[in-house]
């Protein structure tokens, strides 16, 4: 068995779990006016930015600077979730010890810093700095310089449900043996280049996010990270960690429908239910909440019911459902990350966070 001992966050309401936990459960909202760049040309203004965040309070090892934005957040992340599970980095055997991470863009600020200095003529070439900082994979890579830690290390690109796929792949490794523990989770910066492309899609919402709303009108873009300790159930209990859950299982489901519109059936999400379903031994019976994509746009939204009640028949309309990017806007590659946090607090306490607006 697989366990969940510690969270780690750092999102538009909070920073560390017991914060972040407490601001969703009161449905507290992380939206606000962007502050990190001049939205005037835009017709939306609004997104789900970390606010006050000072990198230097959990970057202890490498030179915060260093870093892009996406990375600074992860780091944090990672040290907030090694605290919550009551470790400490001497206590890690460090070649038994692996990172995954996902993210949806990277570094994207890095992009846009080399932008900005083309068309201001103050440069034209790449240098080391970029190359450094702007690369994906930096960011689990970051995590372990940072740590020192030496076990697998793998970042996986895979837009919103990223951060899933990460746990997916940290619990593959501890159930192949490879590894005692895992740091697992997702992050991503808010950036010009994501908020333009929805923007232009026309899928911003003016105002809120209002997910299963009637009249919902789309998402809105934010940031953050999640990281979540996994370790061996066995190795948990013999040191008397706190256990918040268990990874029972997962599935996934790559079907190709199109490149930006999902199936009219919701065939994949419910195949990807089905399979997680199977892979953990559980039935649709054993489910009693389910924190959904949910992010307000109305294709999504209506896809995205119409899979549950494809998997979950007669009960669909009885197990609740809620989604937090209500709160935190669509953190991109940190927002199953979350998600998968949230469950694993909603597990341990036994209360769920609203859908608000």
């Amino acid at each position: 068995m697989i366990s969940v001992t510690g969270i780690g966050v750092v999102s538009p309401v909070a920073v560390g779990r017991r914060d972040f936990w407490s601001s969703l459960l009161q449905g507290i909202s992380g939206v606000a006016p962007i502050e990190s760049f001049d939205s005037s040309r835009f017709r939306v203004h609004i997104g789900g930015e970390v606010r006050g965040f000072a990198p230097e309070a959990w970057i202890r090892t490498v030179e915060p600077s260093t870093l892009g934005r996406a990375s600074q957040l992860a780091v944090a992340a990672a040290r907030l979730a090694l605290e919550d599970a009551d470790l400490t980095v001497e206590q890690l055997d460090s070649l038994r010890t692996g990172v995954a991470m996902g993210t949806t863009s990277g570094e994207p600020r890095e992009v846009e810093c080399f932008d900005d200095q083309l068309l201001a003529g103050t440069s034209s070439q790449i240098g080391p700095e970029f190359l450094e900082r702007y690369p994906g994979h930096r960011i689990p890579a970051n995590i372990a310089s940072e740590l020192g830690l030496g076990g697998p290390n793998v970042l996986l690109p895979t837009a919103c449900a990223a951060g899933n796929y990460a746990v997916a792949r940290g619990l593959d490794l501890l159930r192949t043996g490879r590894v005692d523990r895992m740091l697992v989770g997702g992050a991503d910066a808010f950036s010009r280049i994501t908020f333009s492309g929805f923007a232009r899609l026309g899928a911003v919402a003016p105002e809120r996010c209002a997910p299963f709303d009637r009249e919902r009108q789309g998402m809105i873009p934010g940031e953050g990270a999640a990281v979540l300790v996994l370790e061996r159930t066995a190795l948990a209990a013999e040191r008397g960690a706190r256990i918040y859950a268990e990874v029972a299982g997962y599935g996934l489901s790559c079907d190709a429908h199109h490149m930006t519109a999902a199936h009219p059936e919701g065939d994949g999400p419910a195949r990807a239910m089905t399979a997680a379903l199977q892979d953990s031994g559980l039935n649709a019976d054993q489910v009693d909440y389910i924190s959904a994509h949910g992010t307000g746009t109305p294709t999504n939204d209506r896809l995205e019911t119409l899979a549950v009640h494809r998997v979950f028949g007669s009960r669909s309309r009885r197990v609740p459902i809620s989604s937090i990017k209500s709160m935190l806007g669509h953190t991109m590659g940190a927002a199953s990350a979350f998600e998968a946090a949230v469950c694993c607090l909603a597990i341990h306490d036994g209360r769920i966070p609203p859908t608000i607006n």
